[in-house]
């Protein structure tokens, strides 16, 4: 018996559609099944760490590490600008994902995020003009005025180690920097790779330097850098662990730090 030609017609019709749509559905699902990209909270005002391009882009030795990761993850970065002292709320708020902007872990920060393994080694320093007189110590810098950037490790411990010191609060290191130029801070604390990358080794940093000894005390300066989540997020919190251990493992870390660095800042192995 022959077919009906309008059946064979509808027939072909609808193995058409089919077949398109499961064409056009194919990639969506791929889609679908790809990481989101992993939100980063970033500061941009704390060079070389991270700093504004004349492009508008954010850049820096953070921003590169946190590219790094997420490209071992499989996702991208999307960077959020947001002012250091407003990073862990903004973090709890789920504004983003994680904080990679140099913030040490410390037991204070612990009780409201969860760290990463640490990514980076330094201390920290004082820096003044190279003919300052005063010595670095409580009395030597009683009534000096000291810059520090608000809620940040040195800020903590300057208040705690200079009592008899004047404490000016800022935004950003970078503001710190600019008030020690035009003489209305006597010196600041602050962490030695952002000195000597950022300010020190610039024409901005002739005649300023180091001064006294570096600090590193775990009580002030908790374990070193690492990259915050919210707590609780294990998941979340192994993946990146396991991105920076990759990074650190196949030469990307060093690539990085080569770019920023003529010395060595990464963590020690893991024993």
């Amino acid at each position: 018996m022959t077919a009906n030609p309008f059946r064979r017609a509808v027939a072909a019709g609808a193995l058409c559609a089919a077949l398109a749509a499961a064409l056009v559905a194919t990639p969506l699902a791929t889609n679908a099944q790809a990481p989101a990209p992993l939100r980063i909270g970033v500061e941009a005002g704390y060079p070389p760490f991270s700093s504004l391009a004349p492009d508008g882009k954010v850049v820096g030795f953070d921003i590169d590490i946190a590219n790094a990761i997420c490209a071992s993850l499989k996702t991208t970065c999307a960077f959020v600008q947001t002012e250091f002292d407003a990073m862990i709320p903004a973090l709890r708020a789920k504004k983003f994902d994680a904080i990679v902007a140099s913030m040490s872990s410390t037991a204070e920060r612990r009780k409201a995020v969860d760290f990463s393994d640490v990514y980076y080694e330094s201390v920290a320093r004082f820096v003044g003009r190279t003919d300052g007189t005063f010595e670095i110590t409580p009395a030597g810098l009683k009534g000096k005025k000291i810059g520090v950037q608000r809620t940040t490790i040195h800020e903590r411990f300057v208040v705690a180690s200079f009592p008899a010191s004047q404490i000016v609060r800022y935004a950003k290191q970078d503001e710190v920097f600019l008030d020690l130029m035009a003489g209305r801070i006597d010196g600041t604390v602050v962490d030695n790779i952002a000195a000597s990358e950022g300010f020190l080794k610039t024409p901005s940093g002739k005649g300023y330097a180091f001064r006294g000894p570096s600090w590193n005390d775990p009580k002030f300066f908790g374990d070193g850098p690492g990259i915050a989540v919210r707590r609780g997020e294990a998941e979340l919190l192994g993946r990146i662990n396991k991105g920076l251990a990759t990074i650190l493992a196949d030469g990307t870390y060093q690539k990085i730090q080569s770019k920023y660095f003529d010395f060595d800042v990464a963590p020690p192995k893991k024993k």
